[in-house]
Formats: structure tokens, C-alpha cells, sequence
């Protein structure tokens, strides 16, 4: 009698995992141990892959181990990467279980560019050989009763997950096999095979028959009920439907067996014999109607051997009436069984291989936060920077401390000589228009990766729109321009990046020309430099003044002011912060992370007291600027003015000016080609992005035209249901309608997700 259904395992086709993750990580970790360490960890998920699905597993339990590790794996791995379409895309084919296909076709498959695909067939496969490792087990024994049960409420548990997870995870209708109609019909099926797993213990045991008739009674409900919810459907093995058919029918048998027992305690003879005659025509319906599936001749030996014996007792002795089925007391229920919840890990001693990485969300949230950082240093450093530069435009309006130096009229000012020997020692103007013409060069390297990232995308989206026009609707995959949405927007706001970049280099040039004559200049000898200076007349009358005592203190304190903030830059760009803790803890504790108040919050935190610095010393800067332009008018009154110390003035005035031009246009050409080259590795990345999912598209193109749907052909009749008698009747209607889960249309696609990159490279001078 004990005959159990067991499900087939899925069967998927094999899946590099090695090239796309590794690319990940090389693209996403520095090089380094943590790097070398993910690595690996993708070699040993891609070898588990392999064990799981890539070979036939015994019905043993360590085969199920291997299965139930890789979809913790799995679970454990799915926020960590970006996998979706538009990202990290890889594709799972899996075949329909159920589906032996045909003559001049292959079984139903689907392919998916979705890691909740590939969890949901994992799952399903760990639930189909939990019950044939439970069809294995010897059942004459306790240990063998102990582990049917287990493994059949694992199926149960995992096939009714898949039930209320597979539309969300697949975004898509799903292949019959995995529709939540069928695996709802599966759970209950395990579950009924539980139960009686349970009243087959119970019956080992000898416990008592009031016990053991519920237990039976709570079977042949489940097994009712499964056989209503699979009665219309064609995609089960045909012997599904009439193992459980007989299965509801003998259990119902047992359990008017056992109550019999129970009446005939009791002294109701009369009921005892209306029991067993119930029970008997029970298994005779199997017998005749499934005897090709279930045995009952050992049950229905026994019961008719109880129903031979009552029968004589009562009309030799008791004489008491027999009732009819439909007065009898209904018998009661006793349910030991309940799904596994599936919870993972599910597996035993499960480790992550990837248990150092942070969460995407993490990652994401620290990309942001970085460019965050970076713009606040870059804020803070500029405010520093300008104002430096407004203070040196004034000193050199006013030309000092030139002047103050001056007082012979006719050899070079020391700052003069100080700032000429400054430019040589830092190339002079032939590194300044090395890297002017370096610039384009780098421009036209980044313009032509960008174009062939978007060309790429476009050449795709062609191709898919052609494939749709010709398949109308049966082309039903993300349409590429949907997909594309959110590089497409990366790509725009690269491309604005690379603009502004333009716009920056040409105010370098302009400002270039502008001081090129000057600077030319500075880069002469000395004896060069002085005879292009004009001469004028000794002021030597100022020497030990107290004007020239009081302008030489205050420009002392406006040196000392700028190595202040010299260092202050320094303590500003040394400032660390680890926010992975933050937002760990955030995301364990919320499930979701607020980047923005989190990250704000700290970055005051941060750089709260250098901003008050920063800004007490730009206040500084104003009183001594004022001061200093207060003791220039009085220092100019005591001059004598004169056409020659006026020419002399303004050259010194624009050899000042042209030092600090000379400076910061290096600093800006510096700061230029490492913007450049750091947004050569952004676009890089950006292009292997494009690349990544253009070249999945075009590889699921084949797969996904020989998923178009085909005619199937009618299924072959079902067995007849059984007929029953009116206790029996009730509890499965010859017609009845199924009861599973009503089909319901998956949901709509969700819009994909903004693709995330690296911070963009922000200098001064240059975009953000």
C-alpha cells in the first residue's frame, strides 16, 4: 500500500559564474588580499554550482546538503551583487520538470536574466529530492518513519515557498512546473504524505485506535484536497491523480477501520459493522479503479476479516442495528504536521564565502557617500584657495611687498626674483604648454569611449526592436530602451561632465594668454629680467620709516596666515571615516538605508570645527587686507611719483601677477589631466557596464526566440474520479472544481534600478 509520490528534478544548463562576478570584483575592489580573497570565493561558488546542478545526485542526504548550501549561497550572494538586467547580468536556463517534450521538440525551458529565477528552480530541486529521499526510506522501521516525515515537510514547506514567491522573484508568467497553481498543489501533496507518514508511526507504535483513526482522518482530508486542487491539470505525471484518489480512499478506509475498533469498545456492534462495511467498499473502489497504481489486498483482507467476524458476533449474539453511513458520528482530526518555514540558512554549518563583503546597498551607499566627502573637501579646500588668490591679486595691485624692496629703483625686487627662480624651478612655460597640449589629446580618448559605449547600446537596441516587430508579441522581454533608461542617463551625465571639462580648459588657455608675455619673462635671466624693467629714481628717504615697519609686519602676518591655511588643507584632505559600520547597522535595522541624513550628519561632524576654521581665517584675511591697504595709501604719500617709478610699478605689479597666474594655471593643467585620466577609468568602467549587458542580450537573443510559444498537444483522459459514499462524498465531489491558489497575472516589470558607478573625479578648476 505504501506507494508515495515523489517529484523529478529540474534540469538547467550550465553557467559561467567565474568571468562576470570576477569582473565585479576587479572592477569594484582594488587590487589587493580583499580583492585575490572575493576571487576565490567566486571560483568556490562557481564549483558549487557545478556540484549542485551539473551532474545526477543520488537520493542520500548529502546530495541534498549540496543543494540546500548552494540556495543559501545564493540568498547570501543576492545583495551583494547588482544582478539585474541592466547590471550584472547572467542567465539561467532551466527545463520544466514535468515536460518530457516531444517527438520534433525539446521540453518547455526558460531562460532569465534574474538570480530569484535561479533560487526558485534551486529550491524547487531541493524540494523535489528531499521527497524521493523520503520514497527511499524503510518504513518498517522508527529511524526511516522519522526521516519520511522530515524530508516531506521540507518539500512541503519549499514548494509552498516558491508558491508565494515565484511571480515576484521571476517578474514573469513562470513555466507550469514552478506556477504557483502547481507547487501550491505539490506542498499540499507532501504534506498529505507526511500525515500519513505520521499515522503510519502511529500504527507501528500500537497507539491507541481513537488516536490513530484522527491521524488517518487528517490524511485523507489532505490527500481530498490535493486531489481537488490537481484534478484539471495536465502537467502532472498521469499517476499523480489516481495515487491520490486511492490515497484519500484508504486513508478513509483506516480511519472507519480504527474507529470501528473504537464502536466495537464501546459495545456499538451496530456501528463496528456500518464502519468496516464503509471501509470495505472504500478499497474496493481502489481495487477496482487503481489497482494498477495502489495496492489494498493486505487492507482489504484485514478489514474483511473484522467485517466477517462483527457481522457473526452481531447476529448470534448482539443483535444490534446497523446504521446508515450518512448518521454515523463524523470521526475528528489530529494534524502532527506543518510545513518547514524556509529560512535560510537551510543547509547545516552554513558559511558565506562572501561573509567580509558589504551588502550593494552598502557599496552604493559608500559610493555616494565618498563623492559627498570629496565635495566638501573640495569646497572647503576651494574657499581656502580663492581666497588666497584674492589675496594675492590685491598685494599684487598694490604691488607688494615689491615695493617695499624696491627702494633702490633699479635691481630686481627680491619677491620678484624669488617668484622668477620659483617658475623655472617648476618647469617654466615649456611645462605649462606640455600640458595644454596634452589636454585635447586626453579629451578625445574619454569623447571616444563614451561614444562607443552609447554606439553599443544603440547598435543593441536596433537589433531588439527588429526582433520585436518580427515576433509582435511573443517577444516578450524587457524592451532595450526600457533597460537602457539608466545608462543612458549615466551616459548623458558623462557626457555633460566631459563639456563642462571643455569649458574649463579653455578659461585656463584664456587666462594663459593673458599672462603668457609676463610669465615668458619671469623664465629669463636675471640680467634679462632686470634690463626689462624699467628704472626710477631712489627712494632710499623711506628707509626705517614707520609706515614701511608697520606694511612690512602686516604682510608678515598675511605670509603666516596662508602656511596656516596650507596646513589646515592638509589636516582637511587627511580626515578618514569608515561609513560601512554606519550603514551596516543601518540596513540590519531598518532594512533599508537614508545615505543622505546619515552621510550629512557625519560629514558635519567631520568637518563642522574645519569649516569654523576656515572661515575665522578669511575674516583674518579681511581685517589685515584692510589694514594693509590703510598703510600702502600713507607708504604711496611718501613716494615721490613720477612717470619712470610709475612704468616701473606696473611692471613689477604684472610680474607679480603673472607668478601667481603661472601657479594656479599649473595647479588647474595638474589638476585637469588627473581629472582626465580618473574619469578614463569611470568611462572604462562605464563601457564594460555597457558592454556586459549588450553582450547578454544578444547571447539570451537565440534562447529567448526558441522560447516562443507552441501548440501543445491534448493531455490523454484522466481516470475517472471515485465514487463515494455520502461521508466519503463529502470530502471530495466527483466534479469538484480545483481549490488551489486562483492564476493570477504576474506583475508588471519594475522599473530597473539607476545604475550605480564610481563618484565622479572632482578638482578645482574642474566639474563635478
Amino acid at each position: 500500500m505504501a506507494t508515495f509520490i515523489s517529484v523529478p528534478l529540474k534540469k538547467s544548463s550550465e553557467v559561467d559564474l567565474m568571468k562576470p562576478l570576477s569582473k565585479f570584483v576587479t572592477t569594484t575592489y582594488p587590487a589587493g588580499e580583499e580583492q585575490g580573497e572575493y576571487i576565490r570565493a567566486v571560483e568556490e561558488l562557481n564549483k558549487l554550482r557545478r556540484n549542485a546542478l551539473g551532474r545526477p545526485l543520488d537520493k542520500h542526504e548529502s546530495c541534498l546538503e549540496i543543494l540546500l548550501r548552494y540556495y543559501d549561497q545564493l540568498c547570501a550572494v543576492e545583495p551583494k551583487f547588482p544582478f539585474s538586467e541592466n547590471q550584472l547580468c547572467l542567465t539561467f536556463t532551466w527545463k520544466d520538470a514535468f515536460d518530457k517534450g516531444s517527438l520534433f521538440g525539446g521540453s518547455v525551458k526558460l531562460a532569465l536574466a534574474s538570480l530569484g529565477y535561479e533560487k526558485t528552480c534551486v529550491l524547487f530541486n531541493a524540494a523535489a529530492l528531499a521527497s524521493q529521499i523520503a520514497s527511499e526510506q524503510n518504513l518498517d522501521n522508527d529511524e526511516g518513519l522519522k526521516a519520511a516525515a522530515k524530508y516531506y515537510q521540507l518539500a512541503s514547506g519549499a514548494f509552498g515557498h516558491i508558491k508565494d514567491t515565484v511571480l515576484s522573484a521571476l517578474n514573469r508568467e513562470p513555466t507550469m512546473d514552478i506556477s504557483p497553481e502547481t507547487v501550491g498543489t505539490l506542498s499540499l501533496i507532501m504534506l498529505a504524505q507526511a500525515q500519513e507518514v505520521f499515522f503510519l508511526k502511529a500504527t507501528s507504535d500500537k497507539m491507541k485506535d481513537a488516536v490513530i483513526a484522527k491521524l488517518a482522518n487528517q490524511a485523507a482530508d489532505f490527500y481530498g484536497d490535493a486531489f481537488k486542487q490537481c484534478q484539471y491539470k495536465d502537467n502532472l505525471p498521469k499517476e499523480v491523480l489516481p495515487v491520490l484518489a486511492a490515497k484519500h480512499c484508504i486513508m478513509q478506509a483506516n480511519a472507519e477501520l480504527h474507529q470501528s475498533i473504537l464502536a466495537k469498545q464501546k459495545k456499538r456492534f451496530g456501528e463496528e459493522i456500518a464502519r468496516l462495511q464503509h471501509a470495505a467498499e472504500l478499497v474496493k473502489t481502489v481495487a477496482s479503479r487503481y489497482d494498477e497504481y495502489v495496492s489494498v489486498k493486505d487492507l482489504s483482507e484485514k478489514i474483511n476479516r473484522a467485517l466477517t467476524a462483527a457481522k457473526k458476533d452481531n447476529d448470534f449474539i448482539y443483535h444490534d442495528r446497523v446504521p446508515e453511513v450518512k448518521d454515523l458520528e463524523h470521526i475528528g482530526k489530529a494534524t502532527l504536521v506543518k510545513a518547514t518555514a524556509i529560512t535560510p540558512p537551510l543547509s547545516q554549518k552554513f558559511t558565506d564565502l562572501f561573509e567580509k563583503m558589504v551588502p550593494t546597498a552598502v557599496q552604493q551607499s559608500m559610493s555616494i557617500y565618498s563623492q559627498r566627502k570629496a565635495e566638501t573637501v573640495n569646497r572647503l579646500v576651494g574657499t581656502m584657495r580663492e581666497a588666497t588668490n584674492l589675496c594675492n591679486g590685491v598685494l599684487a595691485s598694490l604691488n607688494l611687498p615689491a615695493a617695499l624692496e624696491d627702494l633702490s629703483g633699479d635691481s630686481i625686487p627680491q619677491s620678484i626674483a624669488e617668484k622668477a627662480r620659483a617658475i623655472v624651478q617648476l618647469g617654466g612655460l615649456q611645462s605649462i604648454e606640455q600640458l595644454i597640449k596634452d589636454l585635447p589629446e586626453l579629451l578625445t580618448r574619454n569623447r571616444e569611449i563614451l561614444d562607443e559605449s552609447l554606439k553599443m547600446l544603440d547598435n543593441e537596441e536596433t537589433t531588439d526592436n527588429e526582433l520585436r516587430t518580427k515576433f509582435n508579441q511573443r517577444w516578450n522581454r524587457t524592451p532595450s530602451g526600457d533597460l537602457y533608461k539608466p545608462l543612458r542617463a549615466e551616459g548623458a551625465n558623462l557626457s555633460n561632465i566631459l563639456d563642462k571639462a571643455v569649458q574649463a580648459d579653455q578659461v585656463v588657455r584664456d587666462r594663459y594668454n593673458t599672462h603668457c608675455d609676463m610669465i615668458t619673462l619671469l623664465c629669463k635671466p636675471e640680467n634679462e629680467l632686470n634690463a626689462a624693467i624699467p628704472s626710477a629714481n631712489p627712494t632710499k628717504t623711506l628707509q626705517g620709516s614707520e609706515v614701511l615697519n608697520v606694511l612690512r609686519s602686516q604682510l608678515v602676518q598675511l605670509d603666516e596666515m596662508k602656511k596656516e591655511r596650507e596646513t589646515l588643507e592638509g589636516e582637511i584632505k587627511a580626515v578618514t571615516f569608515d561609513m560601512s559600520t554606519t550603514f551596516l547597522t543601518a540596513l540590519a535595522q531598518d532594512g533599508a538605508i537614508n545615505e543622505e541624513q546619515l552621510s550629512l550628519s557625519q560629514l558635519d561632524q567631520l568637518y563642522g570645527a574645519y569649516n569654523q576654521r576656515v572661515q575665522a581665517t578669511i575674516r583674518t584675511q579681511e581685517e589685515l587686507l584692510g589694514q594693509v591697504q590703510t598703510s600702502h595709501q600713507e607708504f604711496s604719500s611718501l613716494k615721490q611719483s613720477n612717470t619712470e617709478a610709475n612704468q616701473r610699478e606696473e611692471v613689477l605689479k604684472k610680474l607679480a601677477s603673472a607668478h601667481d597666474s603661472y601657479v594656479e594655471i599649473s595647479n588647474n593643467l595638474r589638476e585637469g589631466t588627473k581629472f582626465y585620466n580618473d574619469l578614463t577609468e569611470i568611462l572604462l568602467k562605464f563601457q564594460n557596464k555597457c558592454s556586459d549587458i549588450v553582450f547578454a542580450r544578444i547571447d539570451l537573443s537565440p534562447q529567448q526566440a526558441q522560447q516562443q510559444p507552441q501548440a501543445k498537444p491534448m493531455p490523454p483522459a484522466r481516470p475517472p474520479p471515485p465514487s463515494f459514499t455520502p461521508q466519503a462524498a463529502s470530502t471530495i465531489p466527483t466534479n469538484a472544481p480545483a481549490t488551489g491558489p486562483p492564476s493570477s497575472n504576474p506583475p508588471p516589470l519594475a522599473p530597473p534600478s539607476q545604475a550605480q558607478g564610481p563618484p565622479y573625479p572632482s578638482y578645482q578648476g574642474y566639474p563635478g
